[in-house]
């Protein structure tokens, strides 16, 4: 079972400002104890000229390096905002995944993917901790199928978070599992950890890279 869960706080910008913030420190640390230096030379015993245009060339090096790093921090939050901005254009659309489904009692549509040398195939079923709940025999052609949310023993199955995968085998032997998609409203897009996440009816965050195909609500 596979799952892209990106966690809930962002910290990808923070580091970068801290990192900066450092570097800067450090910067005016190494300011001061060069003009420190200067001042407080020995007259006869002045330091050497080489030394001296080393240290300045290490000087530029270190605040090359912090307008560097703020440059591009700088880039890399006007490029979030831009794509953030054109991923809340997803907002109300359907999105097509394996990001698994948010389950209310409505029954769901699944697509899946069985593999192409199977002979039988299965529709597992998990909860949101990885437990299995139910498995049932489903076609070799990949047609949708409809889920109603009831287990084996003819109970409704609780509400909540499951994932689903087909099980493959051929010849009596597992040949591996493949993916189940269902296509989903998406509420958001957020930034999720310095990505950009959309945001699925019912909270599941899910990376834009992971979308197969969108359409208008039916």
């Amino acid at each position: 079972m596979t799952q892209i869960l990106p966690t809930s706080t962002s910290t990808g910008a923070a580091q970068t400002a801290a990192a900066t913030t450092a570097l800067s420190s450090d910067y005016e640390t190494f300011l001061q104890m060069l003009t420190t230096q200067a001042v407080n030379q020995d007259p006869l015993d002045p330091m050497d000229s080489s030394e001296y245009a080393a240290q300045l060339a290490s000087f530029s090096s270190v605040e090359q390096q912090v307008l560097t790093n703020q440059l591009l921090s700088a880039l890399a939050s006007q490029m979030n905002t831009t794509s953030l901005a054109q991923y809340s254009g997803w907002v109300g659309m359907e999105a097509r995944s394996t990001a698994g489904i948010v389950y209310d009692g409505t029954p769901q549509t699944l697509h899946p993917l069985p593999a192409v040398l199977a002979d039988e195939a299965y529709l597992v079923v998990y909860d949101g901790v990885g437990n299995e709940v139910q498995r049932m025999t489903i076609g070799l052609d990949g047609a949708p199928v409809e889920w109603n949310g009831i287990g084996d023993d003819g109970e409704p199955i609780a509400d909540g978070t499951y994932y689903f995968e087909v099980e493959n085998h051929s010849n009596g032997a597992l040949l591996g599992q493949t993916p189940v998609e269902t296509y989903q409203i998406i509420t958001e897009a957020q930034m999720i950890d310095g990505q950009i996440a959309v945001i699925l009816d019912g909270g599941l965050p899910l990376l834009p890279a992971n979308v197969t195909a969108l359409r208008d609500p039916i």
